[in-house]
This record gives structure tokens, C-alpha cells and sequence, in this order.
């Protein structure tokens, strides 16, 4: 049984998800100890027993110690036999996070299978449903696994009820490797402005906010931003939420910024924070974002070669991603880079232990 203590790192919900996926994976036991140590309110959130009981049922698993609050569990999983199914995160909790989980592990599958999960698409603390569609999908292509993500219905908290569909278009049960060292030239920069159960002035201001900034800084590309809002005797959405996610289509990769509305925050600083983050990083000239630095780590340490990447930021995140990597599968990485600056890692997969 392998040992994982929760608090290692940044001590959050990232090391429950990721041990879960590799011990469905590895088909190694783990126990997970001080979970979300570093948290106000530590243990298990409702988001997280919704993981674990979508990952005990995908792997078949058997589980001690699930409940609300708890600090500690064992995961024992069995064979990858995912069904099609739905499942319901609750209120705002996010599919995006649930993702994180499930989408690895469906890899190993064999059989393609489409998923339902309704709850919070559009929430503080997780990546949005668009930067999932838009900037996600395209690098789990580049390394051999195809994925479709369909958005039925958005949720922003606190009220949730969004609503996507996810399908797996193939099972390559590994991935290729991938060496991209820097970004290349950036071609365009897309992205979805969108508001629900609010004016569709908000989506507008949002993203001409976020054009404004960008051409302010001399960005040398077109730049186009769909709009995304509803008439209000035809807006399906159980309560009111705006956001804007940017992505910018570079010569070697895809690199994303966003921003989340919120009560008293004006439109215009929504858009222009989205702007700033994909333009700061887009600035290292490196080529993955801060997010996908530590998203993409998993399908590296499980791909069939050696790979090379270079990333905006090294997160601890992507620190505390790497330990959790190590402790299932015989890696072994050289990371150039400080914490919080742009970094270089090379990562050498291995087989599970």
C-alpha cells in the first residue's frame, strides 16, 4: 500500500485527486493521510466524496473512512470498467476539479464511455468549463488521447446546476511524449465571454475590456471573442454568473488565461485580468500556461517517452504534482526554475511501483 500525506506541498484537494487517479491506474492500494491539512476547513468536502465515489466506481474499488470531515482513507481499486453514467457534484461543486480525476483513469479504459456531471462549471478555485474545451483538450490531443467535452448548461456559485457531457473519442491505455520548448508565434487569440441571468452588457463589456488591454500591449495578432448570453424568458441557468476565458493559438501550443465575475466587481476588470494573465505569460515565451504547467503532468509521467516542456510558472501546484507522480510511478525528472518563475522540466517516465 502506498502512503500518501495530504499535507505535503500546498496541502490541498490536488493530492487526493491525483492519488486517486494513479492508484486507479497503478491498481496500487494507497491510504491518504492528513487530507487538506493546509485548508481552513480540513478533510473532505462534499466535491471530494463525489471524486472518490466516481473513482471507486469507474475502478470498482473498495474505500474506509468516506465521509464529510475525514482527514484520512484507504483506496483499494480493481479493474478500469467505466459505465456510461451521470453524476451529480452538488449545488457548485466543480466538474472541472472532478475532471481532473476521472479523465486519466478513462484513458486506461476498454471502452469508450460518456459521462454526464452536473454542478458548478463556472466556480472560484478550478479551472472554467472553457478553459477545459479550449486549452485542455487540444494538449491531451498532442499526446494521444481524445476527448470531447460538450457544455449543456452552466453553474456559478453559489446556486450551480450547470450541466456538461464528456465523452472519450479513444482508450490509448498511455500517452505520447511531447517536447515543446517554447511557444512559437502567437497566430490569434480567441475566447468566450459569457453572462447568464445577467444583462448581455456584461459578456460585451467583458470582452471589449480584454481586447482593449491586449492591443494596448502591443499584441501582434487578431484577437476575436464570442459572446455568450441569453434573452431572460429563455435562460435556462439556476442562478446569475459571468466569466471570460482567453486562449492564445501559438505556432507550437495553446495557452489560456481567465477570469470569474463576481457581486460587485465591475465587467471591465473582469476582462482586463483574464488579458493579463495570458499576456504575462504569454510574455515568458515558454509554452504552457500556470494552469497547465501542473495539468498536463500526469499524462507526461504516463507517456511512452521521455518529454520536455517549459511552463510560465512553477507552481507549487506543479511541485507538489511531481511528489505525488513520484510516489506511484519510477520517474525521474530534472526541473530548471524557481518557485513562482517561468521553468524548464524534462521527465522520464517509468512503470508503477
Amino acid at each position: 500500500m502506498i502512503l500518501i500525506d495530504g499535507s505535503y506541498g500546498e496541502g490541498g484537494g490536488q493530492i487526493l485527486r491525483l492519488s486517486l487517479a494513479l492508484s486507479c491506474i497503478t491498481g496500487n492500494d494507497v491510504k491518504i493521510f492528513n487530507i487538506r491539512a493546509k485548508r481552513d476547513n480540513p478533510g473532505l468536502r462534499p466535491q471530494h466524496l463525489t471524486s472518490i465515489k466516481i473513482a471507486e466506481e469507474i475502478c470498482r474499488a473498495q474505500t474506509e473512512g468516506v465521509r464529510i470531515g475525514s482527514t484520512e482513507i484507504v483506496f483499494r481499486p480493481s479493474t478500469i470498467n467505466p459505465r456510461d453514467a451521470e453524476f451529480d457534484v452538488g449545488t457548485a461543486g466543480s466538474v472541472t476539479l472532478i475532471m481532473q480525476t476521472i479523465l486519466p483513469v478513462l484513458a486506461f479504459s476498454e471502452r469508450r464511455v460518456e459521462l454526464a456531471l452536473k454542478g458548478g462549471t463556472d466556480v472560484p478555485w478550478s479551472p472554467p468549463i472553457d478553459y477545459v474545451r479550449y486549452v485542455l483538450l487540444p494538449h491531451l490531443s498532442k499526446v494521444g488521447y481524445h476527448v470531447e467535452v460538450s457544455l449543456l448548461r452552466r453553474g456559478h456559485y453559489p446556486r450551480g446546476g450547470g450541466l456538461i457531457k464528456l465523452r472519450t473519442l479513444n482508450t490509448p491505455k498511455g500517452f505520447n511524449s511531447i517536447n515543446v520548448l517554447g511557444r512559437g508565434e502567437v497566430r490569434v487569440v480567441k475566447g468566450v465571454s459569457h453572462c447568464v441571468k445577467l444583462p448581455k452588457d456584461v459578456a460585451v463589456r467583458q470582452a471589449e475590456s480584454a481586447k482593449t488591454y491586449l492591443k494596448s500591449r502591443d499584441l501582434n495578432a487578431p484577437v476575436e471573442i464570442s459572446l455568450e448570453f441569453y434573452e431572460p424568458s429563455k435562460d435556462p441557468h439556476l442562478g446569475p454568473g459571468s466569466g471570460i476565458v482567453l486562449w492564445a493559438e501559438t505556432e507550437n501550443s495553446v495557452l489560456g488565461g481567465d477570469s470569474l465575475g463576481a457581486r460587485g466587481k465591475r465587467a471591465e476588470i473582469v476582462g482586463v485580468e483574464a488579458a493579463e494573465k495570458l499576456l504575462h505569460d504569454l510574455n515568458t515565451g515558454t509554452a504552457l500556461d500556470r494552469h497547465m504547467s501542473d495539468n498536463i503532468l500526469i499524462y507526461l509521467a504516463l507517456s511512452e517517452g521521455t518529454s520536455t516542456i517549459t511552463g510560465a510558472e512553477y507552481s507549487m501546484h506543479a511541485h507538489t504534482a511531481l511528489w505525488v507522480l513520484k510516489q506511484f510511478l519510477k520517474i525521474e525528472y530534472e526541473i530548471s526554475g524557481e518557485l513562482g518563475k517561468p521553468f524548464k522540466l524534462r521527465v522520464r517516465p517509468g512503470s508503477g511501483t
